[in-house]
């Protein structure tokens, strides 16, 4: 089976959680025999924009990484010459499926390219974007009230265009300025619903709340998305060895966006110091890494002591550079986050997790049983959950022993039973193509 993936980054030039699974994903089905091309971006500011150019997985040189240079056009969805170059490769490549894992920053139309050749597209969703400008259903500004970033429960194209593309404004108030982004939004809101919704022929949900939100509140069909949790490298995880540290250590996985809550994090942390340390994973981007160290260090001296900046790491080494050296994770993402990675990752390394009780992420933690939740965006009831875990560490180790809830013995899913289930949903997409064309049918009319 020949497999085009398509997904806006691609270790090891970005490495969020949607980009990590992608390349692990590739990688299994390289293992079990498929032919894989990778369609992805580049930010090359000293190259041509849109220009093409092409690499290798830097850890799997059967992969081959067709890389399309968007430095300067990121804002953007839909783009002729980003499409033009998937014609291309559509044509010199003839995948017999398409895995799209993210649009964003390279062009919604190129499921069109797609459609023109009548190819089968399976579409994981990693977050909101379809249904969301933005993704995350955050605001760009704090609109009201104290909360920077506030959550926003609807998409409403003048909302979103006076409240997250103000920063194109000239000034903030000129009605004419807000038309015209409010028209902006809802045209790139009726090319989503029409265009890619309606050519995709399955879609991969890996939280059973993301998949909800799509079925009820963007009318995608039933029967035309299904859950399905991601698979991991469980290899990666075996037999964590526990360092010795004399204070009881929590750890943060991930960027340093405000999206991911890691401000609260630091604020919470800040009322609990006593008998403990804050290890921050991550690589460094700015201007949130700088921000919040500047944060840090207007904190008192005893605090920014305990509270430690590691820098990034392989995803191969999170055993060892991570979980062997912190005692808990803490999740505090303020956006209603799918199926987080590092939630996954932490469960099957047997280590407890603190985290939101909002999206995908209560989904995975039953608080006190593998783990402890915290009211939404409320940094003082993180504090107490934190607290909870220091003074009884004896506690927080049983939690994290009893792993992932969903299977019987604990563990997360294996990334090898999980592509021959993505394969298998590939043939799906195959043959509902080949019933289409044979019986002359529209993409809706044959039901899982």
């Amino acid at each position: 089976m020949k497999v085009l993936k398509v997904i806006h980054g691609y270790p090891n030039r970005f490495s969020a959680g949607s980009e990590v699974y992608s390349q692990i994903l590739c990688h299994e089905l390289v293992e079990q025999g498929c032919e894989v091309v990778v369609f992805t971006r580049q930010e090359n500011a000293y190259k041509r924009e849109y220009s093409i150019e092409w690499d290798v997985d830097p850890e799997c040189a059967d992969i081959q990484l067709c890389l399309v240079n968007k430095a300067h056009s990121r804002d953007g969805y839909r783009h002729g010459a980003v499409d033009e170059a998937f014609g291309q490769l559509l044509d010199q490549y003839q995948p017999d499926v398409i895995h799209i894992g993210h649009l964003n920053h390279l062009s919604t139309s190129i499921v069109l390219k797609a459609q023109e050749r009548d190819i089968p597209i399976v579409f994981t969703l990693h977050d909101f974007w379809l249904m969301c400008p933005r993704g995350q259903f955050l605001q760009a500004i704090n609109s009201k009230g104290e909360d920077l970033y506030p959550v926003c429960h609807s998409q409403e194209n003048e909302k979103c265009a006076k409240l997250c593309y103000w920063r194109y404004f000239s000034h903030q108030e000129d009605e004419e300025e807000i038309g015209f982004w409010t028209n902006w939004v809802e045209k790139r809101m009726n090319h989503i619903r029409q265009d890619v919704l309606a050519n995709i022929d399955l879609f991969i949900a890996p939280s059973r709340y993301l998949m909800q939100r799509f079925v009820n509140d963007f009318s995608v069909d039933p029967s035309k998305i299904v859950y399905l949790d991601y698979g991991f490298r469980r290899d990666f995880l075996r037999e964590r060895k526990r360092s010795k540290e004399t204070l009881f250590t929590f750890g943060y996985i991930g960027t340093h966006k405000q999206a991911k809550g890691i401000f609260h994090l630091i604020q919470g942390f800040n009322r609990v110091h006593e008998g403990a340390q804050l290890k921050i994973w991550g690589s460094p981007l700015e201007p949130f890494t700088g921000s919040l160290q500047s944060y840090v260090s207007k904190l008192n001296h005893a605090v920014q002591k305990k509270i430690h900046w590691e820098g990034g790491y392989k995803n191969q080494q999170v055993l060892e550079k991570v979980f062997n050296h912190v005692d808990a994770i803490v999740v505090p993402s303020i956006w209603g986050e799918n199926s987080p990675l590092v939630i996954h990752e932490a469960l099957e390394a047997k280590v407890p997790v603190i985290t939101a009780d909002f999206g995908g992420m209560k989904e995975y933690i039953q608080h006190e049983v593998n783990g402890l939740l915290f009211e939404h965006r409320d940094p003082s009831s993180l504090s107490m959950q934190m607290k909870r875990f220091i003074e009884d560490p004896v506690w927080a180790k049983q939690l994290g022993k009893r792993g992932y809830l969903q299977a019987d013995d604990g563990r997360i899913p294996g990334i090898e039973e999980h592509v021959k289930e993505i394969k298998s949903y590939y043939r799906f997409a195959i043959d509902r193509r080949k019933y289409e064309y044979k019986n002359k049918t529209g993409p809706m009319a044959h039901h899982i």
